[in-house]
């Protein structure tokens, strides 16, 4: 039997705030050719996404963590190099859970075929995929967003935020976007069509959010937390919900932010205000809308309503700088790794 040798990410500890070299080694490995109804997946892209710092402790949360001497896990488009199974040929696309690594063994068990030649393969990963699908399920099912109303989404140009502002705007809202820097609130105003868009680095952020919602917020997309949320929630109307998706300010945090306890007053105002606060794991709450969310985003797609960006990295020995770089904001669009050429 041929063997093949396969590089992969490997949890060698848990990390203590960012992820290290130490943490998380590449090593090579070796893998068998598949047996009889296996099929060799060949890797072609990987998706980071900031739940994996959550995957790699083992505080208690919605999934099991990844232990110590595994592969990190995350999702992939892979193709097909090998098959011992009927239903797939060699070269066809497939959506995997591999992780990181150049190749997998797969008894076909969860994969999700895509083709033999689809377009744009990647995009399975993000605006098809696992945040294209939490960001419209989130603000719809749970954002209920009405005509006229103010949406404010942080991260305004990830893949999550910016496919939040773009719905918005389909569903007839005022949207006003959050982002690190100048040039991702450009592309959220001139690309993505916001009505506003706030650098949450600028010294005035607060004024200047304030100025953008001047009839308060009615849905805000939660996915940062933080400095953000701070700002936000005194500008919150009347019967406000929060979606939330995520907190990626706090991911790496060692420690509570200190200042005084003010889970008080934020409850005091969910209170007061009638707000509607829910969080969601999208596949545990949504798996059986999928094909709801498929067919409305791909024609959304197709009449150019929506736009896409990926911010696609193509070493896969950078994995890890590209995962923390995500994590601080560092990214512009959806991160993607591309660990190998297709075949």
């Amino acid at each position: 039997m041929t063997e093949i040798k396969n590089r992969q990410y490997i949890l060698e500890s848990r990390p203590t705030g960012p992820a290290t070299e130490n943490n998380l080694v590449l090593k090579t490995s070796t893998l068998a050719s598949p047996k009889q109804g296996e099929v060799l997946l060949r890797t072609i892209y990987l998706s980071l996404d900031p739940y994996m710092r959550g995957r790699m402790s083992d505080a208690e949360s919605y999934a099991d963590p990844v232990e110590v001497g595994d592969v990190m896990v995350g999702a992939t488009v892979c193709q097909v190099e090998q098959s011992e199974h009927p239903d797939y040929k060699v070269g066809e696309w497939v959506l995997a859970y591999t992780g990181w690594q150049e190749y997998a063994i797969s008894n076909t068990e969860g994969l999700m075929k895509l083709g033999e030649s689809p377009d744009t393969p990647s995009y399975a990963l993000g605006i098809l995929g696992m945040p294209g699908f939490t960001a419209y399920m989130g603000l719809l099912d749970i954002g209920e967003p009405k005509a006229g109303e103010t949406v404010v989404v942080a991260a305004a140009t990830g893949p999550v935020g910016a496919t939040v502002g773009q719905i918005a705007k389909l569903k007839g809202c005022k949207v006003v976007g959050i982002a690190g820097g100048s040039q991702k609130c450009k592309h959220a105003i001139e690309n993505l069509g916001f009505d506003a868009c706030i650098d949450h680095k600028a010294d005035n952020f607060e004024e200047q959010l304030k100025d953008a919602c001047d009839q308060g917020i009615d849905v805000y997309y939660e996915n940062v937390g933080g400095h953000v949320l701070d700002a936000v929630l005194p500008l919150l109307n009347t019967k406000a919900r929060i979606p939330l998706c995520g907190l990626v300010s706090q991911y790496n945090a060692t420690e509570l932010p200190p200042g005084p306890d003010r889970l008080s007053m934020l409850m005091g105002l969910i209170l007061r205000k009638r707000i509607k606060v829910q969080g969601f794991i999208i596949f545990d709450d949504y798996s059986d809308r999928y094909g709801e969310f498929a067919q409305d985003m791909q024609q959304w797609l197709n009449d150019g309503k929506i736009k896409y960006k990926e911010h696609l990295e193509t070493d896969f020995e950078n994995t890890l700088n590209a995962f923390n770089a995500m994590l601080n904001g560092e990214n512009f669009g959806k991160t993607v790794v591309q660990v190998q050429q297709p075949i």
